[in-house]
């Protein structure tokens, strides 16, 4: 496999996550608020941010997916992560996911992150079409995805169970052509 693709931003460098990043992903992943989206119970120990480490590590090594770290360019602590899964390469296709520390809320970092990898997903990894499923009571997400480009698709109803319930999610997508201009991305 080839070496991992590290993304630089005018504040941020995307990066590998590696198991010495475990403690930092326990801190923001044991949020309520940083877990109330993401699908799972908040993280309560090391192990649980080891286990998403590996996650990470094991879709990359399938092809079905890479996940970056998020980190300021002066300090090297991840403070939350984006990425792609769910790759469909005969589509051209793969869902989009992110999450940040409370802390970094609010200062355009995930915006920042996120358009860094739809670059990448669109100009090096060949995607025409990107997803965003977001949960409807999820509004700072969906306003994040819309300002990027993102059309609402849809409603999945009840289209993941998580933490003992059905979710029902947005479909959002962003196609290759509609980001051509050189000022978008």
């Amino acid at each position: 496999m080839n070496s991992f693709p590290v993304i630089e931003t005018d504040r941020l460098l995307l990066r590998e996550i590696t198991d010495e990043d475990a403690s930092s992903i326990l801190e923001y992943l044991s949020d309520d608020e940083v877990m109330k989206y993401y699908g799972l119970e908040p993280f309560t120990s090391i192990n649980d941010a080891l286990d998403e480490i590996s996650w990470y590590k094991s879709i990359r090594s399938k092809r079905t997916g890479i996940r970056w770290g998020i980190t300021l360019k002066e300090h090297d602590v991840v403070i939350g992560s984006c990425g792609f899964h769910n790759i469909v390469a005969q589509h051209f296709r793969a869902e989009i996911g992110f999450e940040l520390s409370k802390e970094q809320w609010g200062k355009g970092i995930a915006a920042e992150a996120v358009e860094a990898i739809i670059r990448q997903g669109f100009q090096q990894m060949n995607f025409q079409r990107i997803e965003a499923l977001i949960e409807p009571r999820n509004l700072a997400s969906q306003k994040l995805v819309e300002r990027l480009g993102f059309v609402r698709e849809g409603l999945l109803r009840s289209y993941e169970y998580t933490c003992g319930k059905f979710d029902d999610l947005y479909m959002y997508s962003v196609l290759k052509q509609e980001c051509q201009a050189p000022e978008q991305f």
